[in-house]
């Protein structure tokens, strides 16, 4: 069996202006990268802001376990199918980050025969869209530093700056760092951290800007820290954020790659979904919806945090109306879930299958909280019975949703008709009611409780004395009402990553309240989430490698 990178050596993809020709975008709208990557000029959707929006489709799962899902497989092979059946498609995915890629997760750009390529340049340094947000963070904090440096004129108080460096890669040691030893030359010293570059807030607002000015107004509002009289510092007063545009300026185009099957797909941006808020940019769905008749995106981890941060955040700030929702399961995931073992999960049984249903059933309820047509798909193995299959889609009918199964990974758009030709009657019959889960002019407290309750199924929500002292502040600088980004434990309902399936009895805590005021959202830390992760005994990298010829081996 080849493997997902031998796969994408050998697809036969087309020069990236055909792709593009195929769209409508001319040739004076595209900044080539290569032969096969293109950036996509933000004079597309001035040309096309008449042109009326195709479909907005979602693919998110349930909670994400050992045993995959394959919600970017899913994606892939759905766009690829929708042109199988004649309808004009396009996907619209996330960049994927170094952290992963080189620690535990390998790539991620999809799998088998349903993937996104140049699958190597996607999952390493693509187009440098990350290098140019990481320059661009790391510059504010070396002005910052300099700031202070140079006089502090600003009275910024050095215990109090909650703005990090960032770096693109799994690195524990920088987690808690100390700058500015050394001596007189060498600054002030103070206590400092690394996150990775996804949990930047930079990458948050890049992804949620409509446009560059609104790009660098954003960065111009974010708080970097507090002067000794408890005054926010914003970036616009250290002076910096039209640097950091100008550094941004290439990254906030959007990128345009094809999938094995040549479907053109639309990459750009890549927060991750437990520490942020997990969706592409907004200008890439939007000129995706301009560009094709049906735009399928994906959220990040299960629908209880990815789907949700789409939703509240994304589509808040998008003026986004999603048409219908793709809710990808696996029978492994739902057996795992059910307390089978990693190792017991290709033998069948369907009573732990049973047993883990109620991890899929929640997710069905939390979206038609939403008010959107819901549609489950099956990513099939071939290790799954008859009888596994069937007891899902059981489970889905007295639901009253259709379950279809899907085979992407092994037979490409030709293995997701089914599921296409499901899903676009189902957009036909049954029309979006979308709603948001909360009112934004909510208090912070009654936002972050509606989301533990409804969408986690907790009990309450209680706060740190710590977290308690940031809510007065943000109550008192008027930060209060913006959405909730809640950094969530993906492997549970609940924030705590051992309790499988659909956890009850549990009270969420907040540890910690951060301020994304650039972004657009407050962030609430719950459980053991780190923003800069780390790697794990055996990384991915230690499989990666390559020859005299530069072919890469081991990249998933």
């Amino acid at each position: 069996m080849l493997t997902d990178i031998e796969i994408a050596q050998k697809a036969e993809m087309k020069p990236i202006g055909e792709v593009a020709e195929k769209l409508g975008i001319t040739e004076d709208e595209l900044e080539y990268y290569g032969k096969y990557k293109a950036k996509i000029s933000n004079t597309v959707l001035k040309r096309l802001e008449d042109k009326p929006d195709g479909k907005l489709i979602l693919v998110t799962a349930i909670n994400p376990t050992p045993a995959g899902e394959g919600k970017t497989t899913i994606s892939v092979g759905l766009g690829q199918a929708m042109e199988k059946i004649g309808k004009k498609a396009i996907i619209a995915l996330r960049e994927p980050s170094l952290g992963p890629v080189m620690g535990v997760k390998g790539g991620a750009a999809g799998g088998g025969y349903s993937q996104v390529v140049p699958m190597d340049d996607i999952n390493l340094h693509f187009t440098g869209d990350f290098h140019a947000i990481t320059a661009a963070n790391n510059l504010l904090s070396a002005a910052i530093d300099n700031h202070i440096h140079q006089g502090n004129a600003l009275g910024i108080d050095q215990r109090r700056i909650t703005f990090k460096r960032v770096l693109d890669c799994n690195d524990r040691a920088l987690r808690d760092v100390v700058v500015g030893l050394g001596g007189k030359l060498n600054g002030i010293p103070r206590e400092d951290g690394f996150m990775i570059t996804v949990a930047s807030e930079i990458m948050a607002i890049l992804c949620l800007a409509t446009d560059l000015m609104d790009l660098k107004e954003r960065l111009g509002r974010i708080v970097i820290g507090y002067t000794y009289d408890n005054k926010p510092v914003t970036c616009a007063e250290i002076g910096v954020a039209g640097a950091m545009t100008v550094l941004l300026k290439d990254a906030a185009k959007p990128n345009l790659v094809q999938t094995l099957e040549n479907t053109p797909c639309i990459i750009h941006g890549g927060p991750f979904a437990n520490i942020a808020h997990g969706c592409n940019s907004i200008l890439a769905t939007k000129t995706a919806l301009k560009l094709a008749d049906y735009c399928i995106t994906e959220a990040g981890f299960g629908a209880d945090l990815g789907a949700e941060k789409f939703f509240d955040i994304k589509c808040r700030y998008g003026g986004l109306k999603p048409d219908a929702v793709v809710l990808v399961a696996t029978i492994r995931a739902l057996k795992y879930n059910g307390g089978v073992k990693k190792e017991d999960l290709k033998t069948p049984d369907v009573e732990a299958l049973k047993n883990g249903m109620c991890n899929l059933e929640k997710h069905i309820e939390n979206i038609k909280k939403f008010g959107l047509p819901l549609i489950v798909t099956l990513n099939s193995f071939d290790t799954d019975s008859e009888e596994e299959n069937k007891a899902v889609f059981e489970t889905c009918a007295k639901h009253g949703v259709k379950c279809v199964l899907s085979t992407v990974f092994a037979n490409g758009g030709e293995g997701g008709k089914d599921l296409a030709t499901n899903l676009c009657e189902l957009i036909e019959n049954e029309k979006s009611d979308f709603k948001f889960m909360y009112d934004v002019n909510e208090t912070i407290p009654a936002k972050i409780e509606k989301i533990a309750k409804e969408i986690y199924g907790a009990d309450g929500v209680q706060f740190t004395a710590d977290a308690l002292k940031t809510l007065k502040s943000l109550e008192e600088m008027g930060m209060d009402r913006l959405p909730v980004c809640m950094a969530k434990t993906q492997y549970s309902l609940s924030d705590d990553p051992a309790k499988l399936g659909r956890p009850q009895g549990f009270t969420v805590t907040v540890r910690e309240l951060r301020l994304s005021a650039g972004a657009g959202f407050v962030v609430a830390l719950t459980g053991n989430i780190l923003v800069m992760p780390g790697l794990p005994k055996v990384p991915a990298a230690n499989r990666i490698d390559i020859d005299a010829n530069g072919n890469i081996t081991g990249l998933f």
